[in-house]
């Protein structure tokens, strides 16, 4: 009897020890803070792709994942904080691959979201994010901090420098390398700064991606690209470890291309909807990055707000925003089904994007089932409709529809996004000894993928967050802090 009690004392010593290293600040978020926790009567979905586990009890003890196991034959610690899980999920915390911690303003001006993403990105259930090309490096790596050190409430992040990008970018926050000597000392500089990976932009030359890839690899950093002066074959040739947005940004099946020139064509999206998947230059295409060990990241719900008619606009959705930003974004959103609006950008008054979203999805699916590595993210840019959190959930929303199943979009959203960044070993599946980054869902995404927006708890590191208060907290704040 004397072990228990002195056992029950240090475990709830130890509690204390990691509960003070959260400020006042973050633990009014906190729902859920023991040093042992067991949800007993869940249903798991381990994020590696295995079948659903049904009548689990999963053990947390001091941050991590003890163990897992059929509810009826479970062995629960004495004096663990129990928590019911019938008629819930639990999965693994989402690994965002394309979440940038800005916002856009208007007039190609975008705005840091210090205060409302970090929250909105956990109360969405993600708990590690790489921002995949950065405006303000570094808040984002002042942010990291303050998460790290328990002063506001956030993802895990992995930050990325500076947009790599080239002469001649739209982008007026954007540094325009002068050459490959620049890009070196460029990538160098940030590495020595804080920074884990890069991230290339649509006007980088040759040189200067090759300058930048060689520099980044020597120090085992990655790069990844959302490319348009260089084609998704010639970026792996070069070595790039990863591509943003997929099919619908590749430049290399237009006649028109020239060498470190990004083509802008009016009926880019037209011709990409035409092209086959299955077969030919993009198929040889696919073959070719599964061949260099090359990922592609979706981010099909920045894609989806261009859509006319799509998606069913939420009100979760315009109560995060600032009153501007809801204004901006519904005019963007009348604006881009506008016939006359259509006529002037395509030519048409019918758009190419139905077409051209439907492709891209195809294409997805066609690397992702032929081997490749295929990464989950939200970009929140575009016409301003994609928020933090609500557009990673919105990811795996589309990847079902994209023909995966849910099981399968959820590992897509998980585990491969930790075994790009190298934390396959602590974060992305469920199992023993992993960090208990854990979302519990209040229903069953495995046959309705919708209740993946039903999040009851989010745990980083074995401490329970109230999605509820995470978002009310930001609400008609994003679009401007």
């Amino acid at each position: 009897m004397r072990r228990i009690c002195l056992l029950v004392f240090f475990l709830l010593l130890a509690s204390v020890a990691f509960s003070q290293t959260l400020s006042p600040d973050v633990k009014k978020f906190v729902k859920v803070d023991a040093p042992v926790v067991a949800i007993t009567h869940v249903r798991v979905i381990d994020g590696t792709g295995a079948p659903v586990r049904e009548d689990q009890t999963v053990v947390i003890s001091q941050g991590k994942i003890q163990s897992i196991g059929a509810a009826a034959s479970a062995s629960v610690p004495q004096g663990a904080t129990l928590i019911d899980g019938h008629g819930e999920t639990l999965t693994p915390g989402l690994v965002g691959m394309h979440d940038h911690m800005f916002y856009p303003m208007g007039n190609a001006i975008f705005g840091e979201m210090g205060f409302s993403f970090p929250r909105l990105y956990l109360a969405g259930g993600v708990t590690t994010i790489r921002t995949t090309g950065s405006i303000e490096p570094y808040t984002d790596i002042e942010i990291k901090k303050e998460i790290d050190a328990g002063k506001q409430p956030g993802p895990k992040m992995h930050p990325t420098g500076p947009y790599l990008e080239g002469a001649g970018s739209w982008g007026l926050q954007l540094h325009q390398l002068s050459g490959p000597d620049d890009a070196n000392r460029t990538v160098n500089y940030w590495l020595d700064e804080g920074v884990e990976n890069f991230k290339a932009y649509m006007f980088i030359t040759h040189a200067e991606l090759a300058a930048a890839v060689q520099a980044a690899h020597k120090r085992n950093a990655k790069v990844t690209g959302h490319l348009c002066s260089i084609g998704f074959r010639e970026a792996a040739s070069i070595g790039i470890d990863d591509l943003e947005h997929g099919l619908l940004v590749d430049t290399e099946f237009f006649p028109e291309k020239k060498p470190d020139n990004c083509p802008d064509l009016p009926d880019a999206e037209e011709r990409i909807s035409k092209l086959d998947v299955n077969s030919g230059p993009v198929h040889d295409m696919i073959m070719d990055l599964i061949q260099h060990h090359v990922a592609v990241t979706s981010t099909l719900p920045v894609f989806e707000m261009i859509v006319p008619g799509r998606p069913t606009i939420q009100a979760r959705v315009l109560d995060a925003l600032s009153p501007d930003a809801r204004s901006a974004f519904l005019a963007n959103k009348v604006a881009a089904a506008d016939p006359a609006h259509l006529k002037k950008r395509y030519g048409t008054e019918t758009s190419p994007w139905p077409a051209a979203f439907k492709k891209e999805m195809e294409f997805e699916y066609a690397f992702a089932k032929a081997g490749g590595l295929l990464l989950a993210g939200l970009d929140p840019t575009g016409i301003g409709g994609v928020i933090a959190g609500f557009g990673d959930q919105r990811e795996v929303e589309l990847l079902v529809e994209a023909g995966f199943t849910p099981v399968e979009a959820i590992h897509i959203a998980t585990q491969n996004g930790a075994e790009f960044l190298g934390q396959a070993d602590h974060v992305g599946t469920i199992a023993a000894g992993k960090q208990a980054d854990l979302v519990l869902i209040k229903g069953d995404p495995s046959h309705n993928i919708e209740d993946i927006e039903k999040v009851d708890t989010v745990f980083k590191d074995g401490i329970g967050y109230d999605p509820a208060k995470l978002i009310d907290s930001a609400r008609g704040i994003v679009g401007s802090r």
